[in-house]
C-alpha cells in the first residue's frame, strides 16, 4: 500500500468544511438578527406613539365638553398604550381649532410634556380639512426612542405624529377650564 504525503491527504479531507462555513456565516447572521430585532423594537415604539395620538383625538372628539382633569386622564391612558416602552420621553398635546374667515385659530389647548398652543393663535391645517365655521381636534405626540442595543440606531430617534379628528356629537368640543 502506498502512502500519500501530508498535503494531498489534507487537501482531500472535507471533515471541517461545515465548521469553517459556520464560522464565516455566524457573525453575519447574528448581526442581521440583532439589527432586525432593533428595527422591530423601534417600529413598535413608533406605531404605539401613533396610536397614542389617534386615541387622544378620538376620546376628546367624543365629548361635548371636556375638563383639564379629563384631559390629564386621557394623557395618562396614552402613557399606558406606550407600555412596555418608557413613557418619560412621550410628549402629548391636544387642541381644538376652528376655521373663521379662512384662518384656523386655536380655541383651547392642553399639553402633557409639550407646551399648549396659545389661545387664538393661528395654526396651519392640511388643505380642505375643514371649512369656515367648522372645528377639528388636533392631537400631537412626540416620542424620543433610545434603542437599548444601539446597533442600527445609536442615537435617539424622535418620532412625531399629528392626528386630526372632527368632533362627533357637536360642532365644537369645548373645554370648561382650559
Amino acid at each position: 500500500m502506498m502512502r500519500r504525503g501530508l498535503f494531498p491527504r489534507l487537501a482531500g479531507d472535507e471533515r471541517g468544511v461545515s465548521a469553517v462555513e459556520f464560522a464565516m456565516l455566524a457573525p453575519v447572521l447574528i448581526a442581521f438578527y440583532f439589527g432586525m430585532a432593533e428595527f422591530c423594537q423601534g417600529y413598535m415604539a413608533q406605531k404605539r406613539m401613533g396610536h397614542v395620538s389617534a386615541m387622544v383625538a378620538d376620546l376628546v372628539a367624543q365629548e361635548e365638553e371636556i375638563s383639564t382633569a379629563s384631559l390629564d386622564d386621557i394623557f395618562d391612558i396614552g402613557g399606558l398604550i406606550m407600555k412596555p416602552f418608557a413613557t418619560t420621553s412621550l410628549k402629548q398635546r391636544v387642541s381644538s381649532v376652528t376655521r373663521t374667515s379662512g384662518v384656523a385659530r386655536v380655541d383651547w389647548s392642553r399639553g402633557d410634556g409639550m407646551d399648549p398652543r396659545a389661545v387664538a393663535s393661528t395654526i396651519t391645517l392640511p388643505a380642505d380639512l375643514i371649512t369656515d365655521g367648522e372645528s377639528v381636534i388636533v392631537s400631537e405626540a412626540t416620542y424620543d426612542y433610545d434603542s437599548p442595543v444601539d446597533y442600527l440606531m445609536p442615537t435617539i430617534t424622535r418620532f412625531s405624529h399629528i392626528y386630526y379628528l372632527r368632533p362627533r356629537t357637536v360642532d365644537q368640543t369645548t373645554c370648561s377650564d382650559c
